[in-house]
């Protein structure tokens, strides 16, 4: 299989009637980012059906997953192309080799389901983020307690980019 780069990915979904964009930031030597995917509905208007947002640094464990949403009325194509955009731009535009994010703990089943979602990706569970002092500047970064992972964006491209293209 390719491996897909953005603009081959922003063509596909333009193809699909669909906009691929992401917006970079790079304040003091960190990228912030955030990527979007959005239906074309005419030439004026355009409805936002999914995101990803982030930030990286020069590391390649660098990778800083915050927030990931897809909306209701989206098919599960929309997720697949969020994630394989936003790992073909880790790849592409920084030394990251690595992701990290925190399945946050809200509730049992929703907890559970979120796990497993990532898994699938490629994604490992690392550490149970919760109360202890020393878990504090994660729960700082991250907003809360959860399942801390970690992935090979690699690995969460190919897996990806699989199911966008099925």
């Amino acid at each position: 299989m390719t491996i897909p780069n953005l603009t081959l990915l922003e063509k596909e979904a333009y193809d699909r009637g669909l906009l691929l964009r992401i917006q970079v930031r790079r304040p003091l030597n960190i990228w912030s980012f955030r990527l979007v995917v959005g239906e074309i509905i005419n030439k004026d208007k355009i409805q936002l059906l999914g995101e990803m947002k982030g930030w990286a640094y020069q590391n390649p464990k660098g990778l800083q997953l915050d927030t990931m949403k897809v909306g209701k009325n989206a098919n599960s194509k929309i997720g697949d192309l969020i994630w394989t955009a936003t790992m073909s731009w880790a790849l592409e535009e920084t030394p990251c080799r690595s992701a990290r994010l925190l399945a946050i703990y809200d509730e049992n089943n929703q907890h559970k389901v979120l796990q497993r979602y990532f898994r699938r990706r490629g994604f490992n569970n690392v550490r149970k983020v919760g109360s202890s002092p020393l878990d504090l500047p994660l729960r700082l970064v991250w907003g809360g307690a959860g399942a801390f992972m970690v992935g090979n964006c690699e690995t969460v491209l190919e897996r990806s980019y699989r199911s966008w293209l099925d």
